[in-house]
Formats: C-alpha cells, structure tokens, sequence
C-alpha cells in the first residue's frame, strides 16, 4: 500500500510495518494504523507514522538505551488488549520530543508505546507510578546521527 508520510514523503509499506492500535494514541484516537518505518542512516530512532493521517508521526526510540533504570510493570488492561503472554513478546519504544539543539530533546517515559509483534497489536500506556517523567531529557547520551542498535 502507498502512504504519505510526513517525513518520507509518499511511500510504498508492506503490511509487516503495520501496527494496529485498537484504541488510538491518546490525543489522537480516530489514528488506528501505524507503520514504523527507519531512518536513513540511524538505527537509534524510527518514525511511527498514521496511514492515514500523514501530519501524525512521532519520532521514537527503545527507552531502554537512554535510561539504564527504566522499569515498569504492564498493566491488566494492556495485557489483555494485546493478549501479552511472555514479558518477551512485547518490545517498548518511546515518544521523543525534538528540540534545538538535539541534546535539549526529551523522551516521554511516564507513557510508553507498547508493541507485540505477533498479533501486530500497540498501545500506548500511560503509567500511574510518577517515578518517570513526561519530558526526560536525554542529554548527550546518544546523537542525531549516531546510536545503539
């Protein structure tokens, strides 16, 4: 299928980089269909793009390889949306908030998008343990153009 994008202008997408939220991203609930696509060039970051929406992307990252205390427990709603049945068939990516210069950026780690790859099902999850911010910074820990995989 064809899709324009926000970043990548219009571009052909396999249905395998199609995620379905069944309930939408909060603030954006009419959005039900995602595809994550890479950036050129990083293998840090990824844009969650609407397939139908093409103003509605995020940048996003693997919290995990930003913050080394990240934790949190998967709720009782989310598991069953998504039919979660092992820790590991889920993987969890952060929202980033771009700002100049890149260092100021933040990620939102108090609501964490979290995907099962199985059933292609994601949801964002807002959590209720206030340990982690809305707006963390990320610091000099990783560069726009450089990253972890």
């Amino acid at each position: 299928m064809h899709i324009q994008t926000k970043f990548h202008g219009e571009i052909k997408i396999q249905s395998d980089q199609t995620w379905n939220f069944p309930k939408g991203i909060p603030g954006f609930e009419g959005e039900k269909e995602f595809a994550l696509l890479s950036i050129e060039g990083n293998s840090t970051f990824q844009v969650l793009q609407s397939t139908q929406a093409p103003n509605v992307a995020f940048i996003v990252v693997n919290p995990y390889t930003l913050v080394e205390n990240y934790s949190f427990d998967v709720d009782e709603p989310t598991i069953d949306l998504l039919n979660i049945q092992q820790e590991q068939d889920v993987f969890v990516l952060g929202v980033l908030s771009l700002k100049q210069p890149f260092e100021t950026s933040t990620i939102n780690l108090q609501a964490p998008l979290i995907f099962e790859p199985k059933m292609k099902k994601a949801k964002q999850m807002i959590l209720n343990n206030t340990t982690f911010s809305m707006r963390h910074p990320i610091g000099n820990q990783v560069t726009a153009t450089e990253g972890k995989a």
